[in-house]
C-alpha cells in the first residue's frame, strides 16, 4: 500500500525549518565522502516494531521529500509536488508538510495528497510546554486531534521536532517539560479517540553530538517511530558521521526510523553534492532500521547558501538523487 506524507508554512518557514545555530557557521573546505570505505551500519535492530497504524516496509525504506512551492497556496503545494514527481518519473511515497500549532490539519491541498493515496506526515509546531500542561490550548489540541481523526487514514505525525535546538529552550523549558507536554497531548487526542496516528519523535543530529537529545525522549511506550534530521550544511561530512551518534542510540530501540529531514547544501558545489548523495544512499541501505527518508528540497529565504539545500537546477546532485529514488530498495 503506497504511503505518502505533506509540507506547508511560509511566514514561519524558518522556525519551522531543520536549520539550527550550528548549519550558520561558515562552512569549512568541502572533502568528498570516502566512497571506497564502507559506511557506517549501526541501526540494525531488526524488530519487531511497533510503529502504530503507519506500518514501516518490511523491506527497503520510502522516500519523501519537503518541497518549497513557489506560493504557499493549494496550487501551489500541488504544483511543487507534481513537478518534483514528473522529474523524478515517480510517486513520492510521502510528502512532509509543516503546521504551527493553530494551523488546522486537512487543508484543501492535504484532502488532495490524500485523494491521490497519500498519506500525511505532519511536522507540527506545538507552542510553549508549560502553557500546554496548564491548560491552555486544550481546545485547540482536541480540534487538532479531531481533525486528524477524519482523514481516516494513518498519520505520521512529528510534534516540535528538533525540540533539542538551543534556540528553542526559551519555549522547550526542558526535556522534562517537553516529555511531560508530549504525554499532555498524547492522552487528549486518546480521549478524542484520534488513533489513526504514528507518534514520531525527531530531534537534531547536532542534538546526539552534543549530548542533550536524549534528556527529550518521551520514552518507548510513547513512541512509534524515531526520527532524525541531518544536514551537511555548515559541515560537509559523510550522513554517517553526521549522524551516527543518533544511530547508535536508536539501534537499542525497536522502533523503525525515518530521516524527517536530510539535505546537502549548495556551498559544496555540484560534484560535492553528488558524492554526498551517493554516500547517503548506500548508508541508508547499510542501515536496515531507517525505513523511510525524506528529502529537504527548499532554499529557505533570507538563509545563507550552506542553508539552501534545493537540488533542482544542480543536475549532477539531482541526478545522484533519481539514481537513489529509482533504486528497488527506495520502491517497496
Amino acid at each position: 500500500m503506497r504511503k505518502v506524507v505533506v509540507a506547508v508554512t511560509a511566514t514561519a518557514l524558518l522556525l519551522l525549518t531543520g536549520c539550527t545555530e550550528d548549519r550558520r557557521k561558515e562552512p569549512a573546505p568541502a572533502r568528498p565522502p570516502d566512497l571506497s570505505s564502507p559506511p557506517r551500519a549501526v541501526a540494525v535492530n531488526a524488530g519487531p516494531f511497533r510503529a502504530g497504524p503507519f506500518e514501516p516496509p518490511e523491506k527497503g525504506a520510502y522516500v519523501g521529500a519537503w518541497i518549497k512551492p513557489d506560493e504557499l497556496t493549494h496550487v501551489g503545494r500541488i504544483s511543487a509536488v507534481g513537478g518534483l514527481e514528473q522529474s523524478l518519473g515517480r510517486r513520492l511515497d510521502f510528502i512532509n508538510t509543516y503546521r504551527r500549532f493553530d494551523q488546522m490539519m486537512g487543508t484543501p491541498s492535504d484532502k488532495e495528497f490524500l485523494s491521490q493515496g497519500a498519506n500525511l506526515m505532519i511536522s507540527w509546531a506545538t507552542g510553549d510546554n508549560r502553557s500546554i500542561l496548564a491548560g491552555d490550548h486544550d481546545k485547540m489540541i482536541r480540534k487538532q486531534a479531531r481533525s486528524i481523526r477524519r482523514i481516516k487514514q494513518p498519520v505520521m505525525l512529528r510534534m516540535r521536532w528538533e525540540m533539542d535546538r538551543p534556540n528553542l529552550r526559551a519555549t522547550m523549558w526542558s526535556g522534562a517539560d517537553y516529555v511531560a507536554a508530549w504525554k499532555y497531548v498524547r492522552n487528549i487526542f486518546r480521549q478524542e479517540r484520534t488513533t489513526n496516528v504514528s507518534w514520531v519523535w525527531c530531534p537534531t543530529a547536532e542534538g546526539f553530538v552534543r549530548g542533550d537529545a536524549p534528556e527529550f525522549y518521551p520514552g518507548d511506550d510513547q513512541v512509534d517511530w524515531t526520527c532524525v534530521d541531518v544536514y551537511a550544511g555548515a559541515q560537509f561530512q559523510p550522513i554517517g558521521t553526521l549522524m551516527g551518534p543518533f544511530l547508535d542510540w536508536a539501534a537499542q530501540r525497536p522502533k523503525p526510523i525515518v530521516i524527517g529531514e536530510f539535505g546537502v547544501a549548495k556551498v559544496w558545489g555540484s560534484a560535492g553534492r553528488a558524492a554526498w548523495l551517493a554516500d547517503a544512499e548506500r548508508t541508508f541501505k547499510a542501515n536496515p532500521q531507517i525505513k523511510a527518508v525524506a528529502y529537504f528540497e527548499s532554499n529557505p529565504e533570507r538563509n545563507k547558501p550552506n542553508q539552501h539545500f534545493q537540488l533542482s537546477g544542480d543536475k549532477p546532485a539531482f541526478d545522484a538523487f533519481h539514481t537513489m529514488v529509482k533504486d528497488p530498495y527506495f520502491n517497496p
